[in-house]
């Protein structure tokens, strides 16, 4: 009997596994796709740029009082290698993007390490992490957040096997994914407190209803309590170094955390990213902007407090350990109310939290189906279920695919309008006049330093960014809006007479774009770039009309074609040479 019930769990516990891994191959698959569909974001673009660094240089100088920590940079190395790209304008959205990518379907995977405390809840957590919006969305976001919220998964379950094993590879494994959460973001010290208190309050707990302690969890052995310190303290000092090369950074992985506590309590100037506490709720349970759909993940919400009323009371929770139930619940509940607490608020953020709910709404799901044995019930909550997933994963696709920078969805913030592909279009063209397209200089100045992405679109080119105007105005210049007046006094009134030159605008109708919501840039060119970009524009024209004209069998007579074109016949001919000996082969 015991050899059948052994054998029973362990298919079932299979079957778990191979549905869980499909569902992560499916995550897989849904979210690789058009990954440069996207204007990367000024977060994204910068983090890029400091990658690209790392690429040439070799080397990574942690700041304490920006940015965060280096395991993307260092994880971005890996796609870069594999893809060839040795410098940073080899790299491409895809390069980057990959990376939370993966780690998105990572933390999928890491769901088959609770599969035995979690039962089927693991698979329905499994599928709700692959369709919740805000995860797929930010799974394509070059950012820490994925890969902070992977790490801290990994060492809950890392913690959880060695809870019931006293295997020393688990004591192991929990301290390089701890470590791994400090070397990614500031942040990880909220998931920290949140697991030692939910870890206290599951201790409480088993004690009030007078079990001892010891007999309840299989007590850390100190020499493997240590070895989880050491690696933890070692996986994180490596990354912070620069692997040994800059020991500075250790220091200031620790030190910023006095920059930390200020912006995160909402001091300074800018309040830009002060928002109420009830921001991230809101998001998650409605949302709608202008025009736009409504948005809501209040599916995962409600299954999850279905979920946390299981854990809490021990009802229906079946086969699924309720310890762990009572942790998860406790550890969401408290990442929760800091993260709502924190005055300064980014949307990804939600991600820390939003797992352990989609956790809960795992353990919800699974209550429901085994409270509904009866048909009657269990036939309409199966399709109730069913439509859930279908409405969540339905928002992911409109999410990334659709609404994927505009405003009205509410998991994009301050982000680059498409538009910036025209800006980035443009310049291309106007660097193809050059014999070598690097030549061209282009000039961005925008109040506040506000220019990002433009350095990763323009990267190919030689470039200047600023806030402040420069001394000398190239051929190519784009200005924030309310710089253009003071751009036309520096080229018409502080530039001396004979060192004049006309400029015009880039963009026709309307003479800016939106660079983002609110904000625009306007572009000027020099005269005589404008003027030869014009010509190239006629001379395209006129080879495509001869190339056409031939290809019909009504080659126009070559001496009354170029005298439509004087001044630009030898280029015309020129062209229409090269495509011939191109068309007849080697």
């Amino acid at each position: 009997m015991i050899s059948r019930d052994w054998a029973s769990s362990h298919r079932r516990l299979t079957s778990y596994w191979l549905l869980i891994l499909v569902v992560a191959l499916g995550a897989l698959a849904s979210r690789v796709p058009r990954l440069k569909i996207r204007p990367m974001h000024t977060d994204e673009a910068v983090h890029a740029d400091k990658f690209g660094t790392l690429l040439e240089e070799g080397r990574y100088e942690y700041d304490p009082d920006e940015y965060h920590g280096p395991t993307l940079n260092y994880f971005t190395l890996i796609p870069a290698w594999l893809s060839g790209a040795r410098t940073y304008t080899r790299i491409t959205e895809v390069t980057v993007r990959i990376v939370p990518v993966v780690f998105g379907v990572l933390l999928i995977l890491l769901t088959v390490l609770a599969a035995d405390g979690l039962g089927a809840a693991g698979v329905w957590t499994a599928l709700l992490t692959a369709v919740s919006p805000a995860m797929f969305y930010y799974s394509r976001y070059y950012i820490q957040e994925t890969l902070l919220v992977c790490f801290t998964f990994g060492a809950i379950v890392s913690g959880y096997r060695y809870s019931r094993s006293r295997a020393l590879p688990w004591a192991v494994a929990t301290g390089v994914f701890l470590g791994l959460m400090h070397a990614t973001k500031e942040t990880c010290i909220i998931a920290l407190g949140a697991m030692g208190l939910a870890l206290v309050v599951v201790v409480l707990c088993e004690r009030w209803k007078g079990r001892p302690v010891r007999e309840c969890f299989k007590v850390a052995k100190p020499a493997h309590l240590g070895l989880a310190v050491v690696a933890a303290i070692c996986v994180s000092a490596l990354f912070y170094s620069s692997f040994l090369t800059r020991p500075r950074g250790v220091l200031d992985s620790y030190a910023t955390y006095a920059t930390y506590f200020g912006r995160a309590g909402g001091g300074g100037e800018d309040t830009t990213h002060v928002h109420a506490w009830h921001y991230y709720l809101r998001m998650l349970l409605y949302a709608r902007y202008g025009s736009g759909p409504v948005w809501t993940e209040g599916w995962i919400v409600l299954l999850a407090v279905v979920g946390c009323a299981v854990a809490v009371t021990g009802k229906g929770a079946g086969a699924m350990d309720v310890r762990l139930l009572r942790f998860l619940a406790f550890y969401t509940l408290s990442m929760t109310v800091v993260y709502s607490a924190i005055p300064y608020k980014t949307p990804w953020c939600l991600l820390g939290f939003l797992h352990g709910i989609i956790l809960l709404a795992g353990v919800g799901a699974t209550a429901l189906l085994r409270w509904a044995r009866r048909p009657v019930a269990r036939v309409p909550l199966v399709l109730l279920l069913g439509a859930a997933v279908t409405h969540l994963a339905f928002q992911a696709y409109r999410g990334s695919y659709v609404y994927g920078s505009d405003s009205r969805n509410p998991y994009v913030y301050a982000h680059p309008t498409p538009e910036v592909f025209t800006v980035a279009e443009i310049v291309k063209e106007y660097a193809g006049l050059y014999d070598d397209p690097c030549d061209l200089t282009v000039q961005v100045a925008c109040a506040g330093h506000d220019y990002w992405p433009l350095p990763w679109y323009l990267r190919f080119y030689n470039g200047g960014y600023s806030n402040a105007l420069p001394d000398q105005v190239g051929p190519l210049i784009f200005v924030s809006e309310e710089m253009e007046g003071a751009l036309g006094r520096r080229l018409y009134t502080e530039t001396p007479p004979e060192r004049r030159q006309m400029y015009l605008y880039v963009f026709d109708e309307p003479y800016y774009v939106w660079f983002r919501p609110q904000v625009k840039l306007v572009g000027f060119v020099r005269k005589d770039l404008w003027e030869a970009y014009q010509s190239e524009l006629v001379v395209r024209e006129a080879v495509k009309e001869y190339t056409e004209a031939t290809s019909r069998g009504a080659e126009p007579n070559m001496v009354d074609f170029l005298a439509r074109y004087p001044g630009l016949d030898e280029e015309i001919r020129r062209r229409i040479g090269l495509l011939s000996r191109t068309s007849e082969g080697p």
